[in-house]
């Protein structure tokens, strides 16, 4: 049994897939004993990286982005998200209208998680760019976690809060909230969580990487049809704390949409969320998508 380390940005809901292949034996039939572990803070996966602890590491597409061109090269070898499962929730009692549009977020305060990296802004601005709204004209509160945020929202701060689904699916049960937004239906397709490894790895890893995104892809296909007990065990599991009712009404929403269609990034996707970041100052020039990935382990997924 050849051995497959992950180190991950965090422990969410849209990796199910992976927890999927882990549990059913999916990577075991493979050959491969995956092991994995989530960081906090997330930037540990490019210490553990660096260090070896990790072969592979499971995070945004805008890491790699970011790292382009300089001495840390990263190559990413799949996704594990088609989309970005993230929605906008606006305060209840709010004036926010049933046909909600973006620009009604012009003169508010939105809070904009940051601490887990640098998506949930960075995407949500490129979409309001990209429906001709400017962002200078909204006031985000930026660089916070998810948490302290989701408190500081609930006692009265902001207006509206961009956030996971799991989250934004909580505020809403609560009350305090109604989602207005949803990413998987408007957004359109962007290659999220990906996994990626140090470039000079590549070859050593061809091998386990093949078999490990071949695991990723059968569980993705297994998703839509398996028992939902199967799923209920990894809700348990991994978020005993949580409402389960609420995990599987995120979990039937993300099934439901493309965010497990592929392990393969779409290239035009990858090419507009780099235009996003480029617009946004993140990266010096838009990487093309040749320069990220390593594109022989997706090939036979298009």
């Amino acid at each position: 049994m050849d051995k497959l380390s992950i180190s991950a940005t965090a422990n969410g809901l849209n990796y199910l897939p992976e927890y999927l292949a882990d549990q059913e034996g999916l990577f075991h039939d493979t050959g491969l004993d995956v092991t994995a572990v989530a960081c906090d803070p997330w930037t540990g996966v490019l210490d553990d990286l660096e260090s070896g602890r990790a072969d592979i590491a499971l995070g945004g597409l805008w890491v790699p982005a970011m790292y382009a061109g300089s001495e840390r090269e990263l190559s990413v070898v799949c996704q594990l998200n088609h989309q970005f499962p993230m929605a906008i929730a606006v305060r209840n009692g709010s004036d926010a209208s049933a046909d909600f549009a973006l620009e009604d977020l012009l003169g508010k305060v939105v809070l904009a998680p940051g601490a887990g990296g640098s998506a949930p802004y960075e995407f949500t601005a490129g979409l309001l760019r990209e429906a001709g709204v400017d962002p200078a004209g909204i006031r985000f509160v930026r660089d916070l976690s998810t948490a302290m945020l989701v408190e500081l929202f609930s006692a009265g701060l902001g207006d509206a809060i961009i956030a996971d689904l799991v989250t934004a699916t909580e505020l809403e049960a609560s009350g305090a909230a109604r989602i207005v937004f949803r990413h998987l239906d408007d957004g359109g397709i962007m290659p999220n969580s990906v996994y990626y490894c140090r470039t000079e790895r590549v070859a050593e890893l061809r091998d386990r990487i093949t078999r490990f995104v071949a695991g990723i892809d059968t569980a993705m296909r297994l998703v839509p049809t398996v028992d939902q007990h199967t799923v209920d065990a990894i809700l348990k599991r991994r978020w005993p704390e949580k409402d389960q009712g609420i995990l599987r009404e995120a979990q039937r929403q993300m099934a439901e949409s493309a965010v497990w269609d592929t392990v393969a990034i779409d290239e035009s996707a990858s090419d507009r969320w780099m235009h996003i970041l480029a617009e946004g100052g993140l990266v010096r020039t838009a990487p093309s998508y040749d320069s990220l990935a390593d594109d022989s382990f997706m090939a036979d997924y298009r």
